[in-house]
């Protein structure tokens, strides 16, 4: 008898690797074939005119007192001055006073239009950080192989990069059979209300209808996806929510020599720890799933064998992604404490304790879904639950299709001028502009083939913010191609 189980074990391990194998054999690649397309671009000037960009100091506050109109009203000027042939054929539109929206009228009105999404603000320098720059980061300094500033990654590249392309194909008589529309709001970097959002009003209001957006968000990675060594494109088809709640509690005050058997803080803190110990469940459904569909193919055997059998080693890859708080970040919804406020002597009962408690929505979740699994993880009804700062919070945006023309013109793009890169569909896990366009788009993509590297990421927001011009050639290459390639 325990040589017949034996036997049988050993045959069903066999059937095993056998499904296992061909599954794998048959998790075939979803990156298309397209020729390589030579695009001419003067190298040189736009070099020049991303390096005059970056000079304007158009910073996004928080407090709006610390605003300054004068560098955005400038950068209007300094656009309309150096596109002339843009400006001669585009309808352009002031929206809020520091916004801009161009209208580029296409020969087809059957067409739905397509849009080029952009942001003129930029971060602030970080205190004390300014003597760590290698070139003061408005100089617009041009060396050998970069252009270096604030706002060369994030991202006047988009904008300059975008009319670049425009200016270039007008030269040459082009003429777009689908109207395009080019979006540059001034306050992204603090939520876009007074900009983008108001762009969006606009269009609505007119009754626009677009068939897809192109926005920041995700770029041209190398070494950043563990076991692929060629660059990879992602395109994020949705990013997510985003909401802090602040969870609050009284306590009976008094003094400590006679203190209860738990205090505001203490009952607060074990309702923290419950969050934390309990975040939302993990899922592979959704961008994030998709993404997994596009590059398991180009992974190195063992690794495909895994993405070509979810039906079995999801649980497997769920706990490896959940290891690290970058992957993580891009299967659930994250929980974050960030903020915890009580207490005023080290003698005296707390009378009144809060926490800030930070989520980004992954999509399928809601900020109610968010709030009652809260309530249901402290299972502490004398905690109050509120949103903190509600203007800022926002539920994760649609998921765009990778069927759409939008991503097929992007994903055809990327390849005419980055033949070597894989395209695959991503999640966005911050904001854009973007998602103030979800009432007039079905389909927002969010990708820029901006270069990045591990080395990379921390430069964006933070010191030393610069980009190679080779990359930045070749993203006025991409956007070319993607205007051609948008017209069918």
């Amino acid at each position: 008898m325990l040589k017949k189980i034996v036997k049988m074990v050993g045959v069903l391990f066999v059937l095993l690797l056998v499904v296992l194998l061909a599954r794998t054999l048959m998790f075939r690649s979803k990156q298309i074939h397209v020729k390589p397309v030579k695009v001419t671009v003067d190298v040189q000037q736009l070099t020049k005119h991303l390096s005059q960009g970056v000079r304007f100091k158009t910073i996004s506050h928080q407090d709006p007192k610390k605003f300054d109109p004068k560098p955005f009203l400038a950068f209007h000027k300094f656009l309309q001055k150096t596109y002339p042939i843009v400006h001669k054929n585009l309808r352009r539109e002031v929206v809020n006073k520091y916004s801009l929206l161009y209208t580029w009228k296409g020969s087809n009105q059957k067409l739905k239009p397509m849009m080029l999404m952009g942001h003129i603000d930029v971060v602030p320098i970080a205190p004390g950080t300014l003597k760590d720059w290698k070139y003061p980061p408005f100089s617009g300094t041009i060396t050998k192989t970069k252009i270096w500033g604030r706002g060369t990654l994030d991202i006047k590249l988009a904008i300059l990069g975008s009319l670049e392309a425009i200016e270039a194909l007008l030269a040459k008589g082009f003429k777009p059979q689908r109207t395009i529309y080019l979006a540059f709001g001034h306050d992204e970097e603090i939520g876009g209300s007074q900009g983008a959002k108001q762009i969006a009003a606009l269009l609505h209001k007119r009754g626009v209808e677009l068939e897809f957006v192109v926005d920041e968000g995700m770029a041209l990675t190398q070494g950043l996806m563990p076991g692929i060594q060629k660059p990879v494109a992602l395109v994020g088809l949705a990013e997510k929510g985003y909401v802090t709640y602040k969870l609050s509690i009284r306590g009976s005050g008094g003094h400590s020599s006679m203190p209860p058997k738990s205090t505001a803080i203490g009952r607060l803190s074990r309702a923290i720890t419950r969050l934390e110990k309990n975040p939302l469940p993990p899922t592979l459904d959704g961008p994030s799933g998709k993404m997994f569909a596009y590059i398991g193919p180009e992974m190195p055997f063992l690794q495909k064998m895994v993405f070509a059998n979810l039906w079995l080693l999801k649980p497997v890859l769920i706990r490896l992604l959940s290891g690290k708080n970058s992957t993580n970040a891009t299967i659930r919804t994250t929980t974050a404490v960030t903020m915890f406020t009580s207490g005023i002597k080290d003698n005296v009962l707390p009378v009144h304790a809060s926490a800030l408690v930070n989520f980004r929505i992954f999509p399928g979740e809601t900020k109610k879904t968010v709030k009652a699994h809260i309530r249901n993880v402290i299972r502490d009804k004398s905690i109050n639950i509120e949103i903190f700062q509600p203007q800022f919070s926002s539920n994760p945006s649609p998921v765009s299709r990778v069927e759409s023309f939008g991503f097929k013109a992007i994903e055809r793009s990327i390849k005419e001028v980055f033949p070597t890169a894989i395209v695959a569909p991503n999640l966005v896990l911050g904001g854009t502009d973007s998602r103030h366009f979800s009432t007039i788009c079905n389909n927002i993509l969010r990708h820029i083939p901006l270069y990045i590297t591990p080395k990379d990421v921390k430069r964006i927001h933070g010191t030393n913010e610069r980009i190679l011009i080779e990359n930045y050639a070749n993203i006025v290459r991409f956007y070319i191609r993607l205007l051609k390639n948008s017209q069918k």
